[in-house]
């Protein structure tokens, strides 16, 4: 039970939901839930890491810590000495979460598909892991603790998905079928969540919807008249549609909820439109005398597996991938480097449309390294230089800003990140497409009309913005309407604060203190971050994972 004078929390993720889209839906009388919240609470911008990339986005917001001292810094990491990448779980986190600190606090939790928690961990209560798992569609037993809940979930709900359809190819009928499987995700999560509510009776209850993200991906261009990509459409109203289900999601768990609960709605990150632009990194490098290629085709195969796996059900993709040779880490670092010349490049990029950044090719660090360790800050500065004058034809910077490492992560697990982590310029308000460089062509450049509608991977019409949201409401909850923007970090210890704890010192994240109703108490941190001993994908699961992956669009293995 609840201590006394502690409040039940009932955390609700929406990922990739923007206050540009819920405060005026919101105004209108679609979204009567989260109006309802706002209403009688605080809302607040929340500013995401950088890059507002979902593994370290939520593991920052449920830590309270940056990812540099988290340790999830994307979905992959590059192995060290090497050119391969490897898959990250959620047992490469090594700071307590909001459900550890609970838990081990004697409080009884309810933990749904939050992303960056498979495996499941044995907590005072209930967890079923989100989707960084070995699966390519929906969750099975593996993803629940205690296991013995899985046959509920089951006669409950049925398959509970993620997003069980491919995201690369859009074509004929995809999208009423993706509006569809997304308001049926969306019902089949709510309905877990309020039966979880009633069943466990939990202090604390989180769950994670992925539908806004996916939404705002695919469906921006249709519902923004202002997109450069838009066209008329029958599914202009998606968007909203998927919100307003949500929106309904929320009212449903918030009435199931006990009485004096308090309320936190919150995202990872936020979402806009795409524009026209399309950016190729390497090939700007290249232009600069930084990056070497070698000759044509060794990226051929990249197009052969999109094509095949265009034309594969998604629920097979696993098991056609578990039968390719080698380890899918292997395939991906081949995909992403393959054709670089090492001995001739000083910098290179990783060119992921969500993360964009560039490492430098130091010696020792990297097998076939260039730079000497002594000249690496010399030529990180000269590398940076180069992105901070790539302009435009009319002299409009291409790069807002280009971010040292230190800037953005701080912690044992900092130099994990790249050296340089980027910030395209927005072109009216929208982002640009970071591309892979497939083959020399000039590094800027104008979408094709036939792009616009591209899948993950290819440029999507929606895009993630640094700006999520934060909405509290209810026992312990000031009613202070609009605040000031706050920090992802910042969520952690307001919750632990609502909850009635302490607040562990030394966190990076900070009470948002004009939010409560009553001031803090910090004390000692009474948990210590986790043992170096991560528990990583064996060769099956990691192969399973990058199907997942690549079945979202997040990574590119070769076939």
């Amino acid at each position: 039970m609840t201590a006394r004078g502690a409040a039940p929390l009932l955390v609700i993720g929406l990922d990739g939901a923007t206050l540009d889209l819920v405060l005026p839906w919101a105004a209108e009388g679609r979204l009567p839930a989260l109006q309802a919240l706002m209403a009688r609470g605080a809302t607040a911008r929340l500013r995401s890491t950088m890059p507002a990339a979902t593994f370290p986005a939520w593991t920052s917001l449920v830590t309270g810590v940056n990812p540099g001292r988290h340790g999830v810094l994307d979905f992959t990491e590059r192995v060290p000495g090497t050119y391969r990448v490897r898959f990250l779980n959620g047992s490469y986190r090594r700071v307590p979460a909001l459900w550890t600190r609970l838990s081990a606090a004697g409080r009884r939790v309810a933990v749904l598909t939050v992303p960056a928690t498979y495996p499941p961990e044995a907590v005072n209560g209930v967890m079923v892991s989100g989707f960084d798992s070995p699966l390519a569609t929906a969750i099975d037993g593996s993803f629940v603790a205690p296991r013995s809940f899985w046959p509920e979930i089951r006669r409950l709900v049925g398959r509970l998905p993620f997003a069980d359809f491919q995201e690369m190819t859009t074509g004929p009928g995809w999208h009423a079928d993706a509006r569809a499987r997304l308001l049926d995700g969306v019902e089949r999560r709510a309905t877990l969540a309020a039966h979880l509510l009633g069943r466990e009776r939990p202090d604390a209850l989180m769950v994670v919807f992925g539908e806004s993200d996916t939404v705002s991906h695919h469906f921006w261009r249709f519902h923004d008249p202002r997109s450069p990509r838009h066209v008329a459409s029958e599914f202009g109203g998606a968007v909203r549609e998927v919100y307003e289900a949500l929106d309904a999601a929320v009212g449903r768990l918030v009435a199931a909820a006990p009485p004096d609960a308090a309320v936190a709605i919150v995202s990872d990150h936020g979402s806009g439109g795409a524009g026209e632009r399309a950016l190729h990194v390497n090939r700007r490098l290249a232009a600069c005398g930084l990056l070497a290629v070698r000759p044509a085709g060794s990226r051929l195969g990249g197009a052969v597996r999109r094509a095949a796996l265009a034309g594969v059900p998604t629920r097979l993709q696993g098991a056609i991938l578990r039968r390719a040779q080698g380890a899918a880490g292997r395939l991906e670092g081949q995909h992403r480097f393959g054709g670089i010349d090492w001995t001739s490049t000083i910098a290179f990029s990783e060119e992921l449309d969500y993360h964009p950044s560039v490492w430098l090719n130091v010696r020792g660090r990297e097998p076939e390294g260039t730079v000497a360790p002594v000249d690496y800050l010399a030529t990180r500065e000269r590398v940076a230089a180069a992105l901070e004058d790539w302009c435009d034809d009319t002299g409009r910077p291409v790069i807002a800003r280009v971010w040292r490492r230190e800037e953005c992560v701080q912690g044992p697990y900092a130099e994990r990140a790249p050296d340089l982590l980027l910030e395209p310029a927005l072109v009216d308000g929208y982002s640009p497409s970071c591309l892979h460089s497939e083959g020399p062509g000039p590094a800027l450049r104008t979408l094709e009309p036939e792009e616009h509608g591209g899948g993950r991977g290819r440029g999507m019409n929606g895009a993630h913005r640094r700006d999520g949201i934060l909405i509290l409401a209810g026992a312990g909850v000031r009613p202070a309407g609009a605040l000031p923007g706050c920090d992802i970090t910042d969520v952690l210890p307001t919750l632990i604060a609502l909850a009635g704890l302490p607040v562990p010192d030394g966190l990076d994240g900070r009470p948002i203190a004009a939010a409560l109703a009553a001031s803090p108490t910090i004390d000692a941190d009474p948990l210590a971050p986790a043992p170096a001993v991560p528990r990583p994908f064996d060769g099956e699961e990691t192969r399973d994972v990058a199907a997942r992956l690549a079945a979202l669009g997040y990574l590119e293995p070769e076939s």
